[in-house]
């Protein structure tokens, strides 16, 4: 359920699709397998820790895991789009859950 090859995410990025929120991107394409499937991409950038981008992910996937049934079969790429000062695991995962709600239904 996961993207894991570089032409996967080309191939998200190149459809040009995004919906951005405060801190995240979520770049989306259809996809003929039926099911959602997703890649995470943070940036050394944006968190310069291990230890924070470790957790972005976590959070990203965990929230997929949850929201999987209920979503569009599309690929996704949520992108850390912005750095993470005092921003709380709540604000997060609820900024990506909104994100999520707002794919296009097919």
């Amino acid at each position: 359920m996961r993207l894991h090859k570089t032409d996967e995410f080309s191939s998200v990025f190149a459809f040009r699709r995004v919906l951005r929120g405060s801190h995240f991107a979520l770049h989306y394409c259809p996809n003929p397998d039926g099911t959602p499937r997703l890649g995470l991409v943070v940036a050394k950038k944006l968190a310069k820790r291990a230890v924070q981008r470790n957790l972005v992910k976590r959070i990203g996937r965990d929230v997929f895991r949850h929201a999987r049934a209920s979503l569009p079969p599309y690929d996704l790429v949520l992108r850390l789009s912005a750095k993470l000062d005092n921003v709380t695991r709540r604000a997060m995962r609820d900024e990506m859950i909104g994100l999520l709600g707002r794919l296009p239904r097919k």
